[in-house]
């Protein structure tokens, strides 16, 4: 086990953290209702889903229901993403005339297909004039509100933009950079490169640099710390099915060697709050257990669930239903790291990342592309 140390709390601009940990965005987990519920574990930044620039200016129902937040959440973080300058200045706009969030986060490292073929989120910093003109207006137009960014690598191994990107966010004001050690084309397999994220920090130093990829575990955070020298950590899907990762997270950032360590009992009443903070969040039964489903693998992973109690809470109907089923499982069936620990989610393998023709061709825009790109930001699907 990676010896226990106590590291300074972490502050993004005026906000100061109990714990330099910060909770990734994730399309369709990270709502309200998972927020909630990692926040009742433990300390730390909750970070919303990506929320597309264009559809917050056009005031889509789905993405305003999105960036709303609970009456508990003292800390609002919004992540927007956007590949047309004038949009994203707009849409910080919103949030801080509205008062709608205390921190914004530029999203720069998304690697799906759909994204990085418009020029945007782990694509877009390979055109430095874009990247630049995107962090700097949103910058200028959060005013005291901190912006920080989150970005990849660079789009494969012979694109690399992170050193590029750091400085120029640094140059621009932001209050913190986040690198995950990937590249676009790695999505989430392979290793995270966490001597990337150590250069990083050797670049960028008058800012907080955070370091993401393969923290399953508080440990993982810890030795990312030691090897790294970065000022925080930012946890995605090693929090999949394990919302109280992040209260071990906040003991171990403090010297503690406290762990949790749930059983199989515990594990259900964590599923079964998520399930309760769901129906609250849509404000429909079925909706939220129709979301859930997708979290049966992950909270029950290294535990004696068998096949069709499995088949059979992927398939809940109603919050009575989940009871019956949860009711069923052995509750005294003890906690067990070997299946339970390490990696969570999809890894997937390397593929060739989808970009605008001509994409990589310049470290600038053409003018084509520039208009290409504002066309694109018209089409308000993704939040």
């Amino acid at each position: 086990m990676t010896a226990a140390v106590r590291t300074p709390a972490l502050s993004i601009g005026p906000i100061a953290l109990d714990a330099p940990v910060v909770l990734a965005p994730m399309a369709g987990i990270t709502n309200t209702a998972f927020r909630r519920l990692c926040r009742e574990y433990g300390a730390g930044l909750y970070v919303s889903e990506m929320i597309t620039s264009r559809a917050l200016v056009e005031r889509t129902p789905e993405t305003m229901r999105l960036i709303s937040h609970h009456p508990s959440e003292e800390l609002r973080s919004v992540q927007l993403y956007g590949v047309d300058p004038k949009t994203v200045e707009s849409a910080v706009g919103i949030l801080v005339d509205e008062d709608r969030a205390d921190h914004i986060d530029l999203n720069f490292g998304c690697p799906v297909p759909k994204v990085t073929r418009r020029g945007g989120g782990s694509a877009l910093p390979w055109k430095r004039d874009l990247f630049a003109a995107i962090v700097r207006r949103a910058v200028e137009r959060a005013g005291s509100i901190p912006v920080t960014v989150k970005m990849r690598i660079g789009i494969d191994d012979e694109h690399i933009t992170y050193l590029d990107a750091g400085r120029i966010a640094e140059d621009a004001g932001v209050a913190a950079v986040a690198l995950h050690g990937r590249t676009a084309a790695q999505h989430y397999s392979g290793r995270a490169d966490w001597s990337a994220i150590a250069k990083l920090k050797e670049t960028v130093t008058s800012v907080p640099v955070l370091g993401n990829g393969d923290i399953w575990q508080a440990e993982d955070a810890l030795r990312m710390v030691a090897e790294t020298g970065v000022d925080g950590v930012v946890v995605g899907r090693g929090c999949l099915g394990r919302p109280w990762l992040f209260g071990d997270l906040a003991a171990a950032f403090v010297g503690s060697d406290e762990r949790h360590r749930p059983g199989l009992g515990q594990v259900a009443d964590a599923f079964r709050r998520h399930a309760e903070l769901l129906v609250e969040f849509f404000g429909e039964e079925d909706r939220a257990c129709r979301d859930i489903r997708k979290h049966v693998a992950w909270y029950f992973k290294g535990y004696p669930v068998g096949g069709d109690a499995r088949r059979a809470l992927a398939a809940v109907e109603s919050l009575a239903h989940l009871d019956e089923l949860l009711g069923q499982l052995d509750r005294s069936v003890p906690y067990v790291a070997e299946g339970v620990e390490g990696q969570r989610g999809r890894a997937g393998g390397m593929r060739k990342p989808a970009l605008p023709d001509g994409w990589l061709e310049s470290r600038e825009l053409s003018p084509a592309q520039r208009e290409a790109l504002i066309e694109d930001e018209s089409d308000t699907r993704g939040g």
